[in-house]
């Protein structure tokens, strides 16, 4: 058995978004519960975590699709791809004129400001990618 924590390293919706039935997977044994008669498995734990790759990535200014609007900011898509991962950008890191405008779908350059691997979050800062962006400009 492979707990949902367990399938993916990135976030899905669905466990049919990452296996499918009658598929074949390499996973990693968690443990053996003799009393039980079970064996918890992880797909993930036979995969890189790809988080320290991510948090090699501070300092950088990206672009993504807004994907999920909060009280406290908004969530963006880092990666070009369905299950790419998402940081936070803080109401606070929104410029002036995009708080409340901002639409999920559409895009934003946000620089990423930090990457707390225990907790797999990211915060990002529109903030700081559009002074970012201006001080090339300026160069």
């Amino acid at each position: 058995m492979i707990n949902i924590p367990e399938l993916s390293w990135r976030p899905f919706d669905y466990p049919s978004d990452v296996v499918n039935v009658g598929q074949e997977v390499t996973a990693e044994v968690l443990d053996v519960d003799m009393v039980r008669e079970r064996v918890p498995l992880s797909l993930r734990g036979a995969q890189e975590d790809p988080w320290p790759q991510v948090a090699r990535r501070v300092g950088q200014v990206v672009m993504g699709p807004v994907t999920n609007i909060v009280p406290f900011g908004v969530f963006v898509r880092i990666e070009d791809r369905e299950d790419g991962f998402q940081g936070l950008v803080p109401t606070s890191e929104l410029n002036a004129s995009s708080r409340g405008l901002v639409e999920v779908g559409d895009v934003l350059t946000a620089k990423i400001i930090d990457v707390d691997l225990a907790h797999r979050r990211m915060v990002l800062s529109h903030v700081q990618a559009a002074s970012a962006t201006e001080g090339q400009l300026c160069d």
